[in-house]
């Protein structure tokens, strides 16, 4: 990874933990993808995706989410959840845009309340 996405990750790792999520993990990787971040919200694991943009000339850092990519997140979290047993999960996004950085956090961001499916 970059040292530019590793420092949009610590950015939104920071700023989910001052919201009262609990960071349990960083680039969980399996065999399916890669997850940015996993975290805790109470009793739900939440699997955040972070993207960043300096600039919006191609593209948002929403608009980089491709469904593929949707596919190895759901896939990476049904990994994840195997492992952790039956939860509670939704996939939030961090979008970081521009300098100095701005921060948008999309809670269930693919409208699944629940990783399983």
């Amino acid at each position: 990874m970059s040292g530019r996405g590793d420092a949009a990750e610590a950015l939104a790792a920071t700023f989910l933990q001052g919201r009262g999520l609990k960071i349990l993990s960083r680039n969980y990787r399996c065999r399916f993808g890669e997850i940015d971040l996993v975290a805790e919200s109470g009793a739900t694991l939440v699997f955040v995706e972070v993207r960043a943009r300096r600039s919006e000339d191609y593209g948002g850092p929403a608009e980089s989410i491709t469904v593929a990519k949707r596919r190895r997140l759901v896939a990476a979290a049904r990994h994840y959840l195997a492992a952790a047993g039956e939860r509670a999960a939704r996939f939030d996004v961090v979008l970081i845009r521009g300098e100095p950085p701005r921060i948008e956090w999309i809670t269930d961001a693919f409208g699944e309340a629940n990783a399983r499916r």
